[in-house]
């Protein structure tokens, strides 16, 4: 669709005029989209496409996304605050291109099933991925490619994929190319149905089915994986953002350190090692225990900490990180205490992982960074933590609280002959395997058993309809037949 200049000027100066009115939202809007609303014509062009020429309609989408977009904090989405195990799972992510020469953003819904991760965080792990994709592709369009093989109900996420569908339609504008589908099963044929009235109409013809005999239709021959038929041995291994393509400068320095507080395990993120030329001389931020002391909560291995701000008169900021993300939730990760203050931090082991194995191997690392101001914003906190200011550290062990009666210690106890702790985590792990596939073969046996109860209901009902209409039918017939006979005898006397 083609968009005049003329437009895109006119959009451009409707923000301007409302935010002047109206005065700066709370929160404000990022400085970021602001400059993209000044600087790039682009980008306020997918909005007019996106509402065929509209400029009112583009105006509100235009709002509604720098609204949604300072709230939920997308430009300050990095790889490095968002889960780790959910951008290195290859449940999504980035290979090849469609027919049309777009850059393909790939799902394998097997491995995803309702309820089994955090959805605020895994929201903000789909966010990464399309600002990636956003950078990477220089904002154009993109396809989405839902791989749906060796799929069941349970993993049928609806509010996961209502969610997606709402980024397409609400705060990335003309960004779909193609919804590629691989192999649906015919069992989520119903859920399906309920997923396409979400869409727009003009987005319906973009959905395109496809099966390994026609899948290069919409897929580049050479970027088709061999689990889809093709040639290409492509495996999903999770790699870094490019330097050059975020912003890791800071007064024109590279900030590209990797911190390293567990041997062996490092965990790569932009750290603070001084803080300028002013040295900690006295101890800010105290912690107690010094050790995470893991202990059974309900359906949770749950340990925690208590964070103390010392001082009385600085208010703090502080992290927690550990060597290994995809294992732990921590709850707050990070956060402001004010002076005196103190605040409990919960550290939850994620199912599927051997608490054993975590004692020895796992550590915890408390950073914090003195503040003059408590009410510091958001991209202020995050300019801080990448200066070259050095933060008080202090480092964690795990150990076990003792408790009994629970899976770990079982499991344990069950594997006591061998030798290695290796040994126990890869049976843990084919343990947890086999629930889940349990879990899902139990969830699709029973929504066959009620697939196959309609079956049968729909065959009675349909075969005591037919057995009525032929029963009125036969007594029509034997009525019409009398009748004639007795017609022809009344006329015969």
């Amino acid at each position: 669709m083609d968009v005049q200049t003329e437009l895109i000027t006119d959009l451009r100066e409707k923000f301007f005029k409302k935010l002047s009115d109206e005065g700066p939202p709370d929160p404000k809007f990022h400085p970021v989209d602001i400059a993209k609303i000044k600087e790039e014509d682009s980008w306020l062009k997918r909005f007019l496409i996106h509402n065929e020429n509209n400029v009112q309609e583009s105006l509100n989408m235009l709002w509604d996304t720098c609204s949604w977009r300072s709230k939920f904090g997308t430009n300050e989405i990095t790889e490095a605050n968002v889960r780790k195990d959910y951008i290195e799972s290859g449940l999504c992510f980035i290979h090849g291109k469609d027919k049309d020469g777009k850059t393909m953003f790939i799902i394998k819904c097997k491995l995803h099933t309702k309820g089994s991760k955090d959805l605020n965080e895994l929201k903000r792990a789909i966010v990464y991925w399309f600002e990636r994709l956003e950078r990477q592709t220089n904002g154009d369009q993109i396809s989405i490619f839902f791989d749906m093989a060796d799929t069941g109900i349970s993993n049928m996420d609806m509010e996961f994929t209502k969610y997606l569908i709402g980024l397409f339609k609400s705060y990335y504008p003309n960004f779909l190319n193609y919804i590629i589908i691989f192999e649906m099963p015919w069992i989520l044929n119903t859920a399906f149905k309920l997923i396409k009235s979400w869409l727009p109409p003009k987005a319906i013809p973009k959905i395109k089915f496809v099966q390994k005999n026609n899948i290069q239709e919409f897929v580049d021959p050479n970027d088709i994986l061999t689990c889809w038929g093709g040639n290409n041995d492509y495996v999903f291994k999770f790699v870094p953002e490019a330097q050059n393509n975020v912003d890791t400068t800071l007064n024109g320095k590279l900030d590209n350190k990797k911190v390293h507080f567990a041997e062996g395990s490092p965990m790569t993120e932009q750290s603070p090692n001084s803080f300028g030329e002013h040295n900690i001389e006295e101890q800010l931020l105290s912690i107690e225990p010094n050790a995470i002391i893991f202990n059974k909560n309900g359906n949770d291995i749950v340990g925690t900490i208590t964070l103390k701000n010392i001082s009385a008169e600085k208010p703090l900021s502080y992290k927690v990180k550990t060597t290994s993300p995809e294992k732990f939730r921590v709850r707050p990760s990070s956060g402001i205490l004010l002076p005196q203050e103190q605040r409990v931090v919960s550290v939850i082991v994620q199912s599927g992982y051997n608490l054993r194995g975590l004692l020895r191997n796992d550590k915890f690392l408390v950073t914090c960074l003195p503040l003059k101001d408590a009410n510091t914003s958001g991209p202020e906190l995050a300019a801080l933590w990448k200066s070259e200011k050095a933060a008080e550290e202090h480092r964690l062990g795990c150990c076990d609280g003792g408790f009994e009666n629970n899976e770990v210690q079982k499991l344990q106890s069950m594997s006591s002959g061998m030798s290695e702790n290796g040994h126990i985590d890869i049976l843990y792990r084919k343990i947890t395997h086999l629930k889940e596939t349990n879990a899902k073969l139990h969830s699709d046996v029973a929504f066959l058993k009620y697939s196959l109860f309609l079956s049968i209901l729909v065959t009675i009902v349909t075969a005591i309809t037919i057995v009525y209409i032929l029963k009125i039918d036969i007594k029509h017939f034997m009525d019409q037949h009398s009748y004639r006979e007795t017609g022809h005898i009344h006329n015969g006397l």
